[in-house]
C-alpha cells in the first residue's frame, strides 16, 4: 500500500451553508475550521489546502455561554504607544458579529500562508441571505 497525497489539481471543493442561529460560538467554530482545513475528507494532507467553502448565515444570532457576553474582551492595538483598544463581546456582537465568528475560526487555523488561504474560503453574513446561490451550497448541520 502506498500513501496517497493530495495535489492542488485533484481537490474537488464543495460549498456548505451553516446556520449560526442559537449555535454556541466555540462549537460552531470547531466545525467550520474542520471543514475549512479539509480534515473531514479522506484525502486530507496537512501541507495542502484540501478544504471546502463555508457560508455562515445568521451570525448576529450566535450564542455565547456563561458570562462571556460581558467578561470576554476583544483587544486590538493601533501600533502606537498606549494604543491598545478593548471591547466586550456584547459590543462586538452588536457592532459586527461577522468579526467574532471569523476571529474564533482563525484561532483554530494554522498561522501561515496556508491558513491565510483557508480563511478566505469562509464567508460570514449577519442575516439569513447570502449571494452564493449560484454555487448551490449544501446545508451543514
Amino acid at each position: 500500500m502506498k500513501t496517497q497525497f493530495a495535489k492542488k489539481g485533484d481537490i474537488d471543493r464543495k460549498w456548505y451553508v451553516v446556520d449560526a442561529k442559537d449555535a454556541v460560538l466555540g462549537r460552531l467554530a470547531v466545525k467550520v475550521a474542520t471543514y475549512l482545513r479539509g480534515k473531514n475528507k479522506p484525502v486530507f494532507t496537512p501541507n495542502v489546502d484540501t478544504g471546502d467553502f463555508i457560508i455562515v448565515i445568521n451570525a448576529g444570532k450566535v450564542r455565547l455561554t456563561g458570562n462571556k457576553q460581558t467578561d470576554k474582551i476583544y483587544y486590538h492595538h493601533s501600533g502606537y504607544i498606549g494604543g491598545i483598544k478593548a471591547k466586550s463581546a456584547k459590543d462586538v456582537l452588536d457592532e459586527s458579529p461577522e468579526k467574532i465568528i471569523e476571529q474564533a475560526v482563525w484561532g483554530m487555523l494554522p498561522k501561515n500562508r496556508l491558513g491565510r488561504t483557508m480563511i478566505k474560503k469562509l464567508k460570514v453574513y449577519r442575516g439569513a441571505e447570502h449571494p452564493h446561490k449560484a454555487q448551490s451550497p449544501e446545508i451543514l448541520q
